[in-house]
């Protein structure tokens, strides 16, 4: 039987995540496992589990999120992703299809995973907090400093024991992640984008570190802090989990996808060949 891999792309502001959840009386919640699921019965016309890479919280977004089913007929990849879309809600979006090996698993062959959060540093009158785009960047009322963020963010760079960095109940026994990649850009005046790139990542790690970054552009935790928080373990001494909007999971790398273009200089022993999973914002 075949297996199809999905590319996913969602707006997660009106989802209670990605994983579906089911409430004690059977209804379920708005998830974006649920109506995937959903689109892939109605359009093969048969039960078939769909397993998503990565469990984005509430509130999180996608444009390179991963997911497999395995289904019983052959399918017309080339029409794949229409014939999904136009059974998703509007907020959901399958950007890509293609067939893959029977044992893929999107969540154990994953090598990596890029996040970005996006801040807003915004003051009234001078600036005004962001409206169009507000679902999709936290907003900060302080002034941040880009280049003690950027130091303070390479020294994540490595593997590590990130328990500092992690919800407290995060319900892993090894807590010790590698992080590829981890910068800190100045895209416009008022906007700071803080990208993530790891083998794994720990429950709310992205957020937490976002939060501690951010707390370094204002000039209260600088490196030592940040050595101090990966030697100890002691969260205290992060800073804050940041809310879900700002976060957005942008691809996920696999031993057959190569990474997007430029990203293997920042990560060796990879091709830098044009990824199959294309980025729709790059």
């Amino acid at each position: 039987m075949p297996r199809y891999r999905l590319q996913v792309a969602y707006d997660g502001t009106a989802f209670h995540g990605w994983q579906r959840q089911v409430r004690e009386d059977g209804s379920e919640l708005r998830t974006v496992q649920s109506a995937l699921q959903r689109a892939v019965f109605k359009a093969v016309r048969e039960e078939t589990p769909v397993t998503g890479a990565s469990r984005t919280d509430a509130g999180v977004h996608a444009i390179g999120q991963v997911a497999a089913f395995t289904a019983s007929q052959s399918i017309d990849v080339d029409r794949m992703s229409m014939a999904l879309t136009s059974r998703l809600p509007e907020d959901v979006q399958v950007t890509h299809a293609e067939v893959v090996a029977d044992d893929f698993d999107p969540i154990k062959d994953a090598r990596s995973k890029c996040y970005r959060y996006d801040i807003a540093c915004t003051r009234p009158p001078a600036t005004w907090p962001p409206l169009f785009d507000r679902h999709v960047v936290y907003r900060t009322p302080f002034e941040l400093d880009h280049e003690p963020m950027s130091r303070v963010a390479a020294r994540l760079v490595g593997e590590h024991d990130f328990a500092g960095l992690a919800q407290k109940h995060h319900g892993r026994d090894n807590t010790v992640r590698t992080i590829h990649a981890c910068t800190v850009d100045r895209i416009a005046p008022d906007r700071i984008r803080i990208e993530v790139v790891g083998s794994g990542f720990l429950y709310n790690m992205v957020r937490i570190i976002a939060g501690t970054l951010l707390e370094a552009g204002r000039g209260r935790i600088d490196e030592a802090r940040v050595d101090e928080v990966l030697a100890t373990g002691n969260r205290r001494l992060a800073g804050q989990t940041l809310p879900p909007q700002g976060l957005c999971l942008r691809w996920i790398h696999y031993g057959d996808t190569p990474l997007p273009p430029g990203f293997p200089d920042r990560h060796p022993g990879t091709r830098s060949n044009e990824p199959r999973f294309r980025d729709p914002q790059s």
